[in-house]
């Protein structure tokens, strides 16, 4: 999963005529880790996703602007809007992040 260090690369991506998502997370969260367990399963079985992450105390003003209250969260994107967003109450299991997945590809 590419990392977003910069603004300029998160406009960039999210532009995308297809969709892209973004995870949301920080080092120190605990959360966060325990989704770096099984995303990975995750990305290959949607692998027609890209896939970036974002550290949030690295550009808080992208986590404010797109309503990242807790994390790990992941947001999809497309043609420069946010179209989906996984909230982080809602990500702590591999099953969580399927089934939002597949409500995303209906």
């Amino acid at each position: 999963m590419q990392s977003i260090k910069n603004n300029e690369t998160y406009e960039s991506f999210i532009e995308s005529s297809e969709p892209v998502i973004i995870k949301f997370f920080a080092d120190w969260c605990p959360d966060c880790k325990r989704m770096d367990m099984f995303i990975g399963e995750i990305i290959d079985e949607y692998n027609q996703y890209k896939w970036y992450e974002l550290n949030k105390d690295e550009l808080p003003e992208i986590a404010d602007k797109n309503e990242v209250m807790g994390i790990p969260s992941l947001l999809v994107y497309q043609d420069g809007k946010k179209i989906a967003h996984l909230h982080s109450a809602n990500a702590k299991t591999p099953e969580q992040v399927s089934e939002f997945l597949t409500e995303l590809n209906k």
